[in-house]
């Protein structure tokens, strides 16, 4: 099924302005199958994404291209994005644009190992969640700690896919750790740094 018709039979993709600008560009990215995380993330982008993901997932099994251009944002509904990234049977090539910043990460990391990509200028950020806890004693006592196995995860998980120690993840992260698209690639976030879409193969 190409996607013009599952677009014609969904009456477009992610916006309730059917005949709107944002939807016709929307269309437009999803004939090339490319996918935008622009912006924070949150519960809404990441629905959106998802919701590209799996349509372009049940039209071909051609690769998806997802860019990533984001300060960060609710760690859950990052992790959404990266999840679904991994579920689709379509290959999924990340490509760092401008900034990838705290949750960001992982959804670049998201993309298969030898397909996650940067552009040159791209910086790139690690550094603890953060939180803002209320109320009483006990309340932000439970919030610390799942702050702190939110860190533990995202450490292990950039440990694992990039093939540095957890211990030397956790002290990078441990305070804002800035990172060039150059440091990036020798960090093992990503595999090739571009500059033109024929480079990605």
């Amino acid at each position: 099924m190409t996607i013009d018709r599952v677009l014609l039979e969904e009456g477009g993709c992610c916006d309730e302005k059917p005949e709107g600008k944002d939807n016709s560009l929307m269309s437009r990215l999803l004939q090339s199958r490319i996918v935008m995380v622009a912006g924070e993330v949150d519960m809404d982008l990441a629905e959106k994404v998802i919701t590209q993901l799996l349509l372009l997932d049940s039209a071909s099994q051609e690769p998806i291209k997802v860019v990533i251009n984001t300060p960060g944002g609710h760690v859950d509904s990052g992790y959404a994005i990266h999840d679904v990234m991994r579920f689709v049977g379509s290959p999924v090539i990340t490509i760092g644009a401008g900034w990838v910043a705290s949750i960001g990460v992982p959804i670049l990391l998201g993309g298969d190992k030898d397909k996650r990509v940067s552009l040159p200028n791209t910086r790139y950020l690690l550094h603890q969640p953060s939180g803002g806890a209320g109320g009483q004693a006990a309340d932000i006592r439970i919030e610390a700690q799942e702050i702190l196995k939110i860190r533990k995860r995202i450490n292990e998980m950039i440990a694992a896919e990039t093939g540095q120690p957890v211990v030397k993840v956790a002290k990078d992260s441990d305070r804002n750790f800035w990172m060039s698209a150059e440091e990036a690639l020798e960090y093992g976030l990503v595999s090739k740094i571009v500059s033109t879409m024929a480079e990605l193969g």
